[in-house]
């Protein structure tokens, strides 16, 4: 375990040795979402949302076997397609195929079928966060606007330093502040494979980790990163039931009195 360097500089340098190792002990990282081509990243990212990469893997290629581009994507029924969804095992499949469905006609409608390469013009398809933007950027043509956050960059950037901060848009901003634009995409599957295959949320393998010299969180980092177990509000009272009153304290206390040790027989 190393203290945090104190200095931006100091930081800098840190991060960057930091991720020069992971890169080495993760060679193989990469986006594990299946595709061919700007179109089906797009697609299987706006349905690996809330799910994971294998799933989305299971499920896309009957899909792409049955609308291989944007415009037989964008002639579809989004019924037909959340048939295909929900065979291939996906989720919420009603919304996520209205979503490709709608994504799918923008394309047509406003870029002649192309996935655009700005993320100002991504965003504004259906289903299209900042975040299934910059996957398309980055992957496709290494220029994606900033660092894709999920669980696992989100987790990591707090262990091991790189911010303080919890939310991603912040997260973010800091990991575009420590890093150079080309270190963008390749950073976010570097650590998404560190944090699948090493640093787990609940157990990570701090003895195994070829970066716990240098991580400030190493040997304790499940307490760190971790999202807060989530509170479930207490039910609101019915309206109109009847409060009940309570006990007038001389009841209590005669009744705690008359509370005495199970009964036991006379002996004969």
């Amino acid at each position: 375990m190393t203290a945090r360097p104190k200095t931006k500089a100091e930081r800098v340098a840190r991060a960057r040795e930091v991720f020069a190792k992971l890169r080495a002990i993760h060679p193989d990282a990469h986006c594990e979402l299946d595709h061919q081509g700007p179109f089906q990243l797009l697609v299987a990212t706006v349905l690996s949302a809330q799910t994971t990469d294998k799933l989305v893997n299971k499920a896309t290629p009957a899909l792409f076997a049955a609308y291989p581009d944007a415009r037989a994507l964008a002639a579809a029924e989004p019924t037909a397609v959340g048939e295909l969804l929900k065979k291939g095992g996906l989720g919420m499949y009603n919304q996520k195929s209205k979503n490709i469905v709608g994504l799918a006609r923008g394309l047509v409608e406003r870029h002649g079928g192309e996935v655009p390469r700005t993320l100002d013009a991504l965003v504004e398809l259906p289903g299209v966060g900042r975040k299934t933007a910059n996957v398309v950027l980055g992957v496709s043509w290494g220029t994606p606007e900033g660092v894709v956050v999920d669980t696992h960059v989100q987790r990591l950037s707090q262990r091991l330093g790189f911010t303080k901060n919890t939310d991603p848009g912040s997260i973010e901003l800091d990991l575009c502040a420590l890093f150079p634009r080309e270190d963008w995409d390749p950073l976010s599957h570097t650590l998404i494979f560190h944090g699948r295959r090493v640093c787990f949320a609940q157990r990570p393998a701090c003895a195994a980790c070829g970066v716990s010299d240098l991580c400030p969180s190493a040997f304790k980092a499940e307490h760190v990163g971790r999202k807060p177990p989530r509170t479930r509000p207490a039910p609101a009272p019915k309206v109109g039931a009847k409060k009940k009153p309570a006990a007038p304290l001389k009841a209590v206390k005669k009744k705690a009195a008359g509370k005495v040790g199970p009964a036991t027989k006379p002996k004969k």
